[in-house]
């Protein structure tokens, strides 16, 4: 036997795609191989997916790796990270969505989601989500490689709804481990571009807030506790350009929870431009004057939606080793909106010169 506490140890990242579960081995327990093992012990989790994890260092043994001949012993400490299985079975069928690729090989590709498109089917978006159009471009390919985790397949990671920019997939389960073992470990690098209402006063900081549901909204994120739910959570930011009552950021994310620069932007007080869940959908910062509010309207008119984009993400590549890096512009609503303020401020200091 072992003891297994997941209520305790179990550690959500990228929304809940992947899970960490630390196992301590009974001290009666007879030598045997640790994918054995972790076969009697997990459920709907195959020994294919457990070599797999074994090889790229996401199950470790008394803290270090091992090999899958390896048998554990009486008192092991295994400690291992591995895609959460779905809660429940979603009918998903293939869509032929088109797909903007910006780099593709056997074992991953790299997209660019245009806003709008969500991620994952759920309740009120059972169609015509990535994911669908994953499938269709899956099957085209011959690839068969999910039928374990078809529910989210390739999907390592996700960006919302209305925010724009890149993604990496992973074509095989060894890719899909791989990298869910790189966003665990904060290894990847991503890099945001956002609008935010207002001036934050320093050029560059961290904000380290842990995050979890908020207690009353629950399609809400908020700043909370870890010891009320909360889950560790840092964003760095620069400002790039300061555009009078909103700001140009880049932000850069150590972790990757749910909404997290949404929620930490706005808990320094500067909520993302246009940003309906939020409250950014309205003026925060500014002057009473009618024109300024037809000003900011047909901003809102221009970006419908919150001002961010996934800019750049980097990576190492499952097999190779080589570390891969992709950017992608900034798509044309955030340019226009960028254009209007510009104008703005340009008027503005006309007019106090």
């Amino acid at each position: 036997m072992a003891s297994i506490k997941q209520s305790d140890l179990i550690d959500h990242t990228e929304d809940d795609l992947f899970v960490h579960q630390e196992i301590v081995v009974d001290k009666g327990q007879a030598p045997l191989r640790i994918d054995k093992f972790l076969m009697d012990k997990l459920e709907r989790v195959s020994r294919n997916r457990l070599q797999n994890a074994i090889a790229v260092g996401s199950i470790l043994v008394n803290g270090n790796t091992v090999k899958s001949n390896y048998k554990v012993k009486p008192t092991d400490h295994i400690a291992l990270v591995l895609p959460r299985n779905p809660d429940e079975d979603l009918p998903l069928a293939a869509e032929d969505i088109p797909l903007d690729i910006v780099y593709e090989d056997q074992e991953v590709m790299v997209i660019h989601k245009p806003p709008g498109l969500v991620v994952h089917p759920g309740v009120g978006n059972m169609d015509g989500t990535l994911v669908n159009g994953l499938l269709f471009h899956f099957q085209k390919q011959g690839l068969l490689a999910f039928t374990e985790q078809n529910q989210r397949p390739g999907i390592v990671h996700r960006i919302d709804k209305d925010t724009s920019g890149l993604m990496v997939v992973a074509k095989t389960e060894f890719a899909m481990t791989h990298l869910g073992k790189q966003f665990f470990d904060h290894t990847i690098d991503r890099t945001y571009m956002a609008l935010v209402w207002g001036e934050p006063e320093e050029d560059k900081g961290t904000i380290d807030a842990p995050i979890g549901r908020h207690v009353r909204d629950r399609k809400q994120m908020a700043i909370v506790d870890v010891r009320e739910g909360g889950k560790e959570a840092r964003t760095h930011f620069e400002v790039l350009e300061r555009l009078y009552y909103v700001t140009l950021i880049k932000c850069n994310l150590e972790t990757g929870r749910t909404h997290q620069i949404r929620v930490h932007m706005k808990s320094l007080g500067h909520t993302l431009f246009n940003d309906e869940r939020y409250g950014g959908d309205r003026i925060l910062k500014g002057t009473v004057f009618t024109k300024y509010k037809q000003f900011v309207d047909n901003c809102f008119d221009v970006m419908p939606r919150q001002a961010l984009h996934a800019q750049s993400i980097g990576f190492t590549h499952p097999t190779t080793g080589k570390r891969m890096f992709f950017e992608a512009p900034l798509p044309e609503d955030f340019t226009n909106v960028l254009d209007k303020w510009r104008s703005y401020k340009n008027s503005r200091t006309k007019l106090e010169d």
